[in-house]
């Protein structure tokens, strides 16, 4: 190579680093010089913040500062003021025992003198006694003379006479309560029966002395009846139960007064027709085992029964026959559903009067079991009863209950009468017993004739089963005020006069017409 071209590459190559080596020199100091700036506005703006914090601080601690001044010298006050007052309640007690001290000097000068006062009082009342003794002594004997009896004379006189008016005051006096404590004694009786009602709220079922058995079709009529009647002769003679086969469509009467006897009948002929086997010695079959199913079903609800109103020790013979109550009725009225009510009533009152509820819930339960006997008895239902109570071991209280609730033995026990009335109570709810028709009409006889028999009433009429009277009065003889009076009157008569279920409504109807014919 040409050593010119060498020369000058070296001398260029020299030259670039130099030039290379200013411009690095001169970026360096550049950046140099911008970093000392960045530096110095760091330091200003870092100057400006610490000025700024150092002010807020100043400022808090200042407000601080003034808050406690303001706390303290609230406190200080406050401080001031409470003992201001007490200085000034120390001051007033001061004035006040000051006061009172003067008080009880000058109450002392005069309590003296009063006292001197009494004393001279009671020395001029001494001479007044001795003086007024002396009269009394003259005046005595003067009015002996007159009289001609002695002191003591008059004065036997006198305490005979005091002694027989104070008796016959005493007596009156005791009357009048006697009379006052009756009528509280019925007033309270009539509170508890009524509380009693209220909470014992049974439901009511009118028994019926028949029973429709429901056929799927007429067909099977003829299979019960059998050739010549010999199946239905069959079955009325096991179960005592009359078979009434009409024209009714799928349908056989019932009929027994007896609803146990019923309810085998029914049951051993819903057995016979459901198996379709109808002859006489399967009817006897069925009905064997039906009575035996019904004497369980007696037990099984005799013992629920019991349990439910919370009854215990009873005999099990008194327990079935607590359960044949369930097929037995009075009056239309079911015999178990009314001993259980009466049971719950007597507890309840009971209760009410102190006695002991489970004793008087037990005599309520058994007080009808006289009417369910496995024996025919001349007896009477209640003696009977009490009879069977007493054989099975029960409390002497029950049994004079059972006994006595319709008065044909003497009363011994407290619960006895209560008894009595919850007997009588469940009897007449209304609803409970079947009514006997002659007495139905009768009562409505009776209302209509009572309403009759005051003057001015035109027609009486006992309508809605006799529950309610409407009363016709002639417009001529009574006024509309007399009206008033007159619905009042007869109420008030049926209320004290008649025995009746329920309530009654009386009704008074006064019309005016004015008629007149033209012609």
């Amino acid at each position: 190579m040409d050593p010119l071209i060498i020369v000058y590459i070296l001398g260029g190559l020299v030259l670039g680093i130099i030039a290379g080596k200013l411009i690095f020199a001169k970026n360096t100091q550049q950046k140099i010089e911008e970093a000392e700036l960045h530096s110095k506005n760091i330091l200003k703006e870092a100057e400006l913040k610490a000025e700024t914090i150092r002010k807020e601080k100043e400022l808090e601690a200042k407000e601080r500062f003034v808050s406690l001044k303001a706390t303290h010298e609230k406190e200080v006050t406050e401080r001031n003021r409470k003992l201001a007052e007490s200085e000034n309640r120390i001051k007033q007690k001061e004035q006040s025992l000051s006061q009172k001290e003067i008080n009880a000097d000058k109450q002392i000068k005069e309590n003296d003198a009063i006292k001197e006062n009494l004393n001279r009082q009671i020395e001029l009342v001494n001479k007044k006694r001795t003086e007024l003794e002396k009269h009394q002594e003259e005046h005595i004997r003067r009015l002996e003379k007159i009289a001609g009896l002695s002191a003591e004379e008059a004065k036997s006189q006198l305490v005979e006479s005091l002694k027989n008016e104070a008796q016959t005051q005493a007596i009156g006096i005791q009357q009048e309560i006697i009379d006052e404590a009756k009528q509280k004694a019925n007033k309270e009786a009539r509170k508890i029966i009524i509380q009693t009602i209220q909470r014992t709220a049974a439901e009511q079922a009118i028994e019926n002395s028949i029973t429709v058995f429901n056929l799927e079709s007429d067909e099977v009529k003829g299979q019960i009846i059998g050739r010549e009647g010999r199946n239905i002769r069959a079955l009325e003679a096991a179960t005592g139960v009359d078979l009434i086969v009409d024209d009714t469509p799928e349908a056989i009467l019932l009929s027994c007064f007896d609803p146990l006897r019923r309810e085998i009948a029914r049951l051993s002929l819903q057995r016979l027709v459901t198996d379709g086997r109808i002859h006489p010695a399967r009817i006897e079959e069925v009905v064997e085992k039906t009575r035996k199913q019904i004497e369980e079903q007696v037990m099984e609800i005799g013992e629920r029964t019991v349990i439910d109103l919370g009854i215990h020790g009873l005999h099990k013979e008194l327990v079935r026959m607590v359960g044949r109550m369930r097929y037995r009725s009075s009056y239309g009225q079911n015999l178990l559903m009314h001993s259980r009510e009466t049971a719950n009533l007597c507890a309840i009152m009971a209760s009410e009067l102190g006695l002991n509820p489970k004793l008087a819930k037990r005599a309520g339960l058994l007080h009808d079991i006289g009417k369910v006997p496995d024996e025919e008895s001349e007896l009477s239902h209640a003696l009977l009863g009490a009879k069977l109570a007493e054989k099975y071991g029960e409390n002497p209280a029950v049994v004079n209950a059972i006994a006595a609730h319709h008065d044909e033995t003497e009363m011994q026990y407290v619960i006895s009468p209560i008894v009595q009335a919850c007997d009588a109570i469940s009897g007449a709810r209304p609803g409970a017993r079947r009514e006997i028709m002659q007495q139905y009409l009768q009562r409505i006889k009776d209302l209509e004739n009572l309403a009759t028999s005051y003057q001015g009433v035109e027609k009486a009429y006992a309508i809605q089963a006799g529950r309610e009277l409407r009363v016709i009065v002639e417009s001529d003889k009574v006024s509309d005020q007399d009206s008033d009076k007159l619905s009042f009157e007869i109420a008030q008569k049926i209320q004290t006069e008649m025995t009746f279920p329920g309530q009654i409504k009386v009704t008074v109807i006064r019309e005016k017409r004015a008629v007149n014919v033209a012609r």
